[in-house]
């Protein structure tokens, strides 16, 4: 006997998940609500809005396929989109495949409890109501659960004060100020060139240095857009079929195997065509050999000083301490340019730490910056932070944050976990290193289908098995170890295997056995019958 539910299925989250989850289930026939704590629909693009925010991926990959209205409507203005373009596109998707009607906004949730004797979840909001429903969707994205620095004194500035997934909607007027940062990822990386136009005094606190590819952000034409709707399957096939999610060709040579001059040439052409062309197109080997990524290191701390002028400040931008890869990627739009400035200051905070934040400023060594404005662009607690800020109540009144703590980090190909019945994670941790609307899309239809069969069969729920756990677990470890993303990306601290936040535990936080690979096993797990989702039911023959 089925239980009557509010909802068939509830995904928490309005942004590139939310919606996919939301068109995907809905076309199987599911009652089904998205809500989101926000004001806004658009999820990390309605969040975040610092000044500079934009995607690291070109327009022509960075969107849905599957809706034909969608494609031959809307248009791109730029190569790199910027968060207010994103953030616009996400709204048409929701107005035009009439997505805003199952949409509940400023509604927070607190709290998700699974029912196994009635075997439904039922979810709590902030404003104390609740709702019931078969299937919990989690797309509540990777990159939100921001962190904050510890660093005495950080509350006590009396100076403005802001993290870069704060940014005030009404925006902040930093013309003429003195305004310093702290945090150099993707996120502080786009905050400098645009703050460096405006600011009075402009200091970049920076305590490890980032390889950053530069490029041009040209506008996308009328022509652009003809030739993109006309290939948009070849162009989405080929970025379902690369291991970052990029329509990019591969790579036909490993680094040493050509000559320098030619590596030289290689280098050099994809670093004028820019951005994640660089990572991806040049050769073979730079993820997964060490002598490879130095080769790529060397190439970019010669182009960071042929563009900084002052090559003692140069050298501060060059990274050392670990190779090409280490640190997840960023694309830049005049990074290294804007410390041509005379009023943008780059401070070594690596070999000075900063101490203290006073009232008026930051103090590194015996000096103290004073400040108007600060800004934090720290980072997040990356793939996991949202998942355990909250209560995540599975089988035996055990939350996800509990199971991880104590087992480590497991799950199915990032989809389930064992102990949470028809509870399903939309880039879930272990899910690809990627560009992101690829495995959102390719997840949401992958989720449809396993909903439809289990439906169709009298599956009351899907929970992945303890073996699948195991198994997944030791592939993404597996996979990671052969990359050089774990030896430099231990020395960088990067976020990818949690080194960036203090006391998480080091794991990686995603696969990097490439995103084609990830989907391979996913249309086997399909055509094994769903058998590794199948814990605490008979198997059927």
């Amino acid at each position: 006997m089925t239980t009557q539910t509010d909802y068939d299925a509830l995904v928490i989250g309005a942004g590139f998940s939310g919606l996919a989850m939301l068109h995907h289930m809905r076309e199987i026939g599911l009652r089904t609500l998205v809500v989101d704590g926000e004001d806004g629909i658009g999820g990390t693009w309605w969040v975040n809005r610092y000044p500079g925010v934009r995607t690291d991926s070109e327009y022509s990959y960075y969107s849905f396929s599957f809706s034909k209205e969608v494609r031959e409507e809307w248009a791109w203005s730029e190569r790199y989109p910027a968060g207010a373009e994103v953030l616009e596109y996400l709204n048409f998707v929701a107005d035009r495949l009439d997505l805003r009607k199952d949409i509940r906004l400023s509604t927070r949730v607190e709290r998700a409890v699974y029912d196994e004797e009635r075997n439904l979840w039922t979810v709590h909001f902030q404003d104390g109501s609740s709702l019931t429903t078969t299937y919990l969707i989690s797309g509540m994205g990777v990159l939100s659960q921001a962190i904050f620095p510890d660093i005495d004194g950080i509350d006590g500035f009396r100076g403005q004060k802001y993290h870069s997934s704060m940014w005030p909607r009404e925006g902040v007027d930093l013309a003429g100020k003195r305004v310093g940062l702290i945090g150099l990822g993707a996120s502080g990386i786009q905050v400098v060139p645009e703050v460096a136009k405006v600011a009075g005094d402009f200091f970049v606190f920076q305590r490890t240095p980032n390889f950053v590819v530069e490029t041009t952000n040209d506008p996308v034409t009328a022509e652009d857009m003809a030739y993109l709707r006309d290939h948009y399957d070849e162009i989405y096939e080929k970025a379902a079929n690369h291991p970052f999610g990029v329509a990019m060709e591969p790579a036909t040579h490993s680094t040493l195997e050509v000559s320098p001059e030619e590596r030289d040439r290689i280098f050099e052409s994809k670093w004028n065509e820019g951005g994640f062309h660089f990572a991806n197109e040049c050769f073979t080997d730079l993820a997964t050999n060490h002598e490879a990524s130095e080769l790529a290191s060397a190439f970019i701390r010669k182009k960071i000083h042929e563009i900084v002028e002052d090559q003692a400040v140069a050298d501060m931008l060059s990274p050392t301490t670990y190779s090409f890869n280490g640190k997840r990627v960023p694309t830049g739009h005049n990074y290294y340019a804007s410390f041509n400035l005379p009023h943008v200051h780059l401070v070594d905070t690596a070999s000075e730490p900063i101490s203290r934040i006073t009232e008026k400023g930051v103090v590194v060594g015996d000096t103290e910056y004073e400040l108007d404005v600060l800004i934090f662009a720290t980072g997040f607690d990356a793939m996991t932070g949202t998942l355990t800020k909250i209560d995540i109540v599975g089988r035996g009144g055990r939350t996800l944050r509990e199971k991880w703590l104590e087992e480590g980090l497991k799950s199915n190909l990032g989809i389930n976990a064992h102990g949470f019945p028809n509870f399903f994670m939309s880039l879930g941790p272990q899910t690809p290193y990627s560009n992101l609307p690829v495995p959102i899309q390719l997840g949401a239809q992958w989720l449809q289908r396993a909903i439809q069969w289990a439906r169709d069969n009298d599956v009351p729920f899907l929970e992945a098995t303890p073996e699948s756990e195991t198994w997944w677990m030791e592939e993404t470890e597996r996979a990671g170890k052969a990359t050089v993303m774990y030896s430099e990306g231990k020395k960088a601290k990067a976020w990818f295997l949690g080194d960036n936040l203090p006391g998480k535990p080091e794991e990686f936080q995603v696969y990097m056995g490439g995103g084609q690979v990830y989907q391979q096993f996913c249309r086997q797990v399909e055509a094994d019958g769903y058998r590794s989702f199948l814990a605490h039911q008979p198997v059927k023959a």
